[in-house]
């Protein structure tokens, strides 16, 4: 099973585990950031199924530790995303190599042309099952998902999200970001403020983000901020609100991030902070989903209409009361010892180097030698013994240092006057 996303293939794997505990399945999640051993050993004891990301599959397959000519069933799962990450050439190599006696499936919540090519190729005499399209407004459950869109102030930003946060009936949420930096940014803001918060974006190391998603699902931070990396796919149950803090690229990012809540039945409220320069943005995917949202009203943190719309109780403050923040935060979240490589493998080495390890800011001297160092120790005299009539307490004179003068390296005669 190919996957884009590490997070994706964790969640795909425990799902299957959890379905095949009664056929008794062999299971095996392989990309990367984690180290080759314990996945090279799980493809030599017998796998039944192995759910990877495209770059790490084909790796493991050049090394010759995973067999593609023994595969009898592959499934392409959000192709669409694969697509969009530049993942299609790998896809291209990983087809080849399948016999083609095999079962495909593919999955995709948009069909663009690039996909249907693939479908073409690699799938005979496909069966087209649509559950649904992006490009179909009806497809966003509006009487399960309570939208809003608000025109805002960059500099007023976290303190309406600091406030969106304290609304009535609010459980696990969601934060949106363009960025990784405002990603970073938010969470910290946020963390200040006295919310259980964490960020997951693509710069952080593969353990930091395992370690910052089971602390959600587990209830030991409520407030996740991520990248788009988080909006495809992934599944945790009970998300009451999505705010997009910065405006989606398209309909389609949209989308999948307010997809995260209302799911299973349940209810769940988007909300979308839209600056100036987003305008067009957001008119763009007004009119592609119908919203009925074309002018969103101007809004500051202190509007009436924004506490009236979510719920906020009145009085509500930027910085959660002492007495709410009941959540263990991240830090009670262990951070899971992955054989981590890359750079987050660099950053751990960094942060466990013994303090009596050799300093970064040590002070170099060029020509310091051992040779050099003797030359100028010698080249200074003794300092005199101290006089026996002095005081004990006089401060002691410091030795006159003579300076060798030399021509050509031969010691020059001095003129004393």
């Amino acid at each position: 099973m190919v996957v884009p996303t590490r997070e994706l293939a964790i969640q795909v794997a425990a799902d299957l585990t959890t379905a095949g505990k009664r056929t008794g399945a062999r299971i095996l999640t392989v990309y990367g950031g984690r180290a080759y051993e314990p996945q090279i050993t799980g493809l030599k004891n017998g796998i039944d199924i192995v759910v990877g990301t495209p770059g790490r599959l084909l790796d493991l397959e050049k090394q010759g530790h995973l067999r593609l000519s023994q595969v009898t069933a592959v499934v392409l799962d959000e192709a669409d995303k694969m697509l969009d990450l530049g993942f299609m050439p790998d896809i291209e190599r990983i087809m080849a190599k399948i016999p083609t006696s095999r079962q495909t499936m593919l999955f995709s919540a948009t069909m663009p042309s690039e996909i249907v090519a693939l479908s073409r190729n690699y799938l005979h005499r496909p069966t087209h099952v649509r559950a649904g399209d992006d490009d179909d407004p009806g497809q966003i459950a509006t009487d399960r998902i309570e939208q809003h869109a608000f025109r805002t102030h960059s500099m007023d930003k976290q303190e309406m999200l600091a406030r969106l946060l304290q609304a009535d009936g609010r459980g696990l949420s969601m934060i949106f970001c363009q960025t990784k930096r405002v990603c970073d940014q938010v969470a910290t803001a946020l963390k200040g403020r006295g919310f259980a918060a964490a960020a997951v974006h693509g710069d952080l190391g593969q353990s930091q983000r395992e370690r910052a998603l089971r602390a959600f699902r587990n209830g030991k931070i409520d407030v996740l901020v991520a990248t788009d990396v988080a909006a495809r796919g992934l599944d945790v149950d009970d998300v009451t609100h999505v705010v997009n803090y910065e405006c989606p690229d398209d309909e389609k990012s949209y989308t999948h991030r307010i997809g995260r809540t209302g799911r299973a039945g349940r209810a769940g409220t988007a909300v979308t902070f839209i600056d100036w320069r987003e305008m067009a943005r957001w008119r763009l995917i007004n009119t592609a989903l119908d919203l009925s949202i074309p002018e969103p009203a101007e809004t500051y943190s202190t509007s009436p209409h924004f506490f009236e719309a979510l719920r906020i109780p009145e009085g509500t403050k930027g910085t959660l009361a002492k007495e709410r923040r009941d959540r263990a935060g991240l830090e009670a979240e262990e951070v899971e010892d992955i054989g981590e490589t890359g750079r987050g493998a660099r950053e751990r080495e960094r942060d466990e180097k013994p303090a009596g390890g050799r300093s970064r800011n040590r002070r170099r001297s060029r020509g310091q030698g051992p040779a050099r160092q003797a030359k100028e120790d010698t080249s200074a005299p003794a300092p005199e013994p101290a006089s026996a009539s002095g005081a004990d307490d006089a401060p002691a004179k410091p030795a006159r240092r003579r300076r060798r003068r030399t021509r050509s390296g031969v010691d020059a005669p001095e003129n004393r006057d």
